[in-house]
């Protein structure tokens, strides 16, 4: 006969069993399996059962048996306001002696028919959350005793762990695959954004598109729309990730369309209406989609735009510094808004900067936004510079201001300085 050393030892054993089964490279229900048979044959009883708990429907779902029949383990619902497992829940072992004649029973005649009598029922928690309870079955009477509770608990602990790692590691590999789709959303929606400027003869340009997560609202375009004519467009569809990704995908094709049916660049109204009944058609509630569009025409000397709720482009001329605002409402808003349309006159030296609310809205450290005060002086400062120097000493003033702050709003910026007029001229006469 064991002596009570040896068989502390034997139970100790047989727990330290019950974790290598969770460690082990098995499948969750692979692991409840063999819990189940392990609780079964470490106890004794004939039978064991494993419910998780459906917050959602309320119940508690059956999820492993050993020792039961296909009838038994389908008899019904079991509601987590059952008074065994409200019990079991607040953290008591529940011996029921007699099933057969227990009034917390519910199917009663199915305990009759499978040979059911005396059950043990604990909750698997995992730190203060219960997920489910473990039932232990007896055919016979039996008085579950302090060992029997210890064993169930300690089973119905690893149940708790291995269902809550299972959860986990499924939460993280959902994860995993979600950031490799908005990586490749990224590198997708980064296509559709020009990596930099053209080369026009009379301008010098250049572009910049900086996001701050994979996906976003801001894009940019350049469209030839005649041989003397350039259109550029500079959107920020409201939201962030995904939808306002695929917004912007959506109005970036709608721009391309309107403004190749508009080769001459001379029905800028017409086209602004059109995408704007469009975004309409399309925006839901608190959706919408700012934009400055111009059109370049180099032959005439002259910047012809409408500013949709955008912010304005800035013209520095002789150091002074002028905001194209001339336009209407964002898009997406009202489909009968009326939009202005303004033709500015460009002389030799101009400085254009096309931005989105992400460059002047970065924030530092101490929540201190850039702002336009600070752009109006960079802007003023380096706008004597190539166009590709100038992005870059404003880009690198705002860093300095922002540090490695993260920031919430995706930044584009367009840079244009207008060359000399003998290279307009000779673009116009050809």
């Amino acid at each position: 006969m064991k002596t009570k050393k040896e068989k502390q030892t034997g139970k100790d054993e047989q727990i330290y069993q019950l974790t290598t089964l969770v460690a082990g490279e098995f499948s969750l229900q692979e692991v409840l399996d063999k819990l189940a048979e392990a609780a079964v044959k470490i106890t004794g009883v004939k039978a064991c059962s494993i419910r998780l708990l459906d917050e959602e429907a309320g119940e508690l779902k059956m999820r492993s048996t050993y020792g039961l029949s296909e009838a038994y383990r389908n008899k019904g619902v079991v509601s987590k306001n059952d008074p065994v497992v409200k019990a079991a829940f607040s953290g008591k072992a529940v011996v029921l002696d007699d099933m057969r004649v227990d009034g917390r029973i519910k199917y009663k005649q199915a305990t009759i028919k499978e040979g059911l009598v005396s059950q043990l029922t604990v909750a698997m928690k995992f730190k203060t959350n219960a997920i489910g309870v473990l039932r232990l079955y007896s055919p016979k009477p039996k008085r579950f005793d302090e060992d029997d509770v210890a064993l169930a608990r300690a089973v119905a602990s690893q149940c708790a762990v291995a269902i809550t790692n299972a959860r986990l590691y499924t939460q993280a590999i959902e994860g995993a695959r979600m950031a490799e789709q908005m990586r490749l959303a990224g590198v997708i929606q980064r296509r559709m954004i020009p990596e930099k400027a053209p080369c026009i003869e009379g301008l010098d340009m250049a572009a910049a598109y900086i996001p701050c997560f994979e996906v976003g609202g801001d894009f940019y375009d350049f469209i030839q729309i005649s041989d003397s004519c350039t259109a550029l467009a500079i959107a920020d569809v409201i939201g962030k990730g995904i939808p306002a990704a695929i917004m912007m995908s959506l109005f970036r094709g709608a721009v391309r369309a309107y403004a190749d049916m508009d080769r001459g660049g001379s029905s800028i109204k017409a086209m602004v209406e059109k995408l704007n009944k469009m975004a309409c058609s399309h925006c839901r509630d608190g959706e919408f989609v700012s934009l400055f569009y111009a059109a370049v025409d180099v032959a005439n000397m002259t910047l012809s735009y409408c500013n949709c709720g955008h912010e304005p482009t800035l013209l520095i001329r002789n150091g002074q510094v002028k905001e194209l605002s001339r336009g209407g409402l964002v898009l997406g808003v009202e489909s009968n808004a009326e939009y202005e349309i303004e033709t500015v006159a460009l002389e030799e030296g101009d400085f254009l900067l096309f931005y989105t609310d992400g460059l002047i809205d970065a924030a530092n450290f101490d929540g201190q936004l850039w702002g336009r005060d600070r752009m109006f002086k960079a802007v003023t400062v380096f706008a004597k510079d190539s166009a590709e120097q100038s992005l870059k000493n404003i880009l690198g003033y705002r860093r300095r201001f922002v540090g490695l702050a993260r920031q919430i709003d995706d930044t584009s910026l367009v840079v244009i300085r207008v060359g000399s007029m003998k290279k307009l001229e000779s673009v116009g006469r050809k």
